[in-house]
């Protein structure tokens, strides 16, 4: 597999949420995971982190998934937070086009059996989520791309394929709260519905399927670059987990800059908090995400 890998790239990366308050806050809290993930498909060689106004206290761990998070504290009055990584990272990457994987009934056997380490951790990404349920309707939706004896990856590759088709990418169809199910009846949505609806449906089959978060690279026809992007990975027996990207119907094969994952959009938010004082508040978010030379 080493041998198909595309020669890794340097990628700069540059996301900035700023809040505004309409009135003055007297103390806030925040947690965010905007540090890039290390793994074997991706070096972080450089990351910072600057919050304006300056935090009181801070701390960064890893935390139940393994995720950069830094929980930080402002205990100054302030009216905003500009909160800015900055990243540079090395990706490379291989969409294991044709490897061999087990038939979905395998899949669910092996994964009954639980005999690896690997397979009693995947177990966990079986369960329903908040924002990704198990369900009926998930199941019937993907059970023409999951015949028992399909290869497994062949399948999900199927259903990613039919999501990518059926469904439109509209920015102003959902919100951060609208549920997977309204999702699955609408057909219209953003990365993060998408994302959602594929897991539930491969929960729904007991497929193991967990969220990714990141950054695309900007290329000519890709949706969703420059901006917070979702996609999903699938565990697969004797393979591993192996990424698939519903809102451009690909394999992420160093295109894709990823942050973190989780079980879930709530498990990886890249900032989240609370205040006290306030108000009513705007947020802005930029993400700017460039080669190096």
């Amino acid at each position: 597999m080493d041998a198909a890998r595309p020669r890794a790239l340097d990628y700069r990366v540059r996301h900035t949420s700023r809040y505004a308050y309409a009135e003055t806050v007297s103390f806030s809290m925040h947690q965010v995971r905007l540090t890039p993930r290390a793994g074997d498909t991706q070096t972080v060689r450089e990351t910072r982190l600057a919050i304006d106004p300056p935090a009181t206290s801070s701390i960064t761990r890893a935390d139940y998934f393994g995720n950069a998070t830094t929980t930080f504290a402002i205990q100054d009055a302030h009216r905003h937070l500009r909160v800015t990584a900055e990243s540079l990272v090395s990706a490379s990457g291989s969409d294991r086009a044709g490897i061999d994987s087990p038939s979905v009934a395998d899949t669910a056997g092996r994964l009954r059996a639980r005999e690896t380490p690997e397979e009693r951790a995947a177990v966990e990404f079986q369960v329903e989520s908040p924002l990704a349920p198990r369900g009926g309707s998930f199941a019937r939706y993907a059970a023409p791309a999951l015949p028992p004896h399909r290869p497994l990856l062949e399948g999900v590759g199927a259903l990613m394929e039919t999501i990518h088709r059926e469904f439109t990418y509209d920015q102003i169809a959902t919100t951060v709260s609208t549920p997977v199910s309204e999702i699955l009846a609408g057909r219209h949505g953003v990365c993060q519905d998408f994302a959602h609806l594929m897991i539930a449906c491969l929960r729904s089959h007991d497929i193991p399927a967990r969220y990714v978060s990141g950054y695309l690279v900007p290329d000519p026809g890709v949706v969703g670059a420059q901006a917070s992007h979702a996609w999903v990975s699938v565990y697969c027996p004797g393979v591993g987990w192996v990424d698939f990207d519903p809102t451009n119907n690909v394999r992420p094969a160093g295109g894709h800059i990823t942050l973190g994952w989780g079980r879930d959009f709530e498990d990886v938010s890249p900032l989240k908090g609370v205040t006290v004082g306030g108000g009513r508040h705007t947020v802005a978010v930029e993400v700017l995400v460039t080669r190096e030379a």
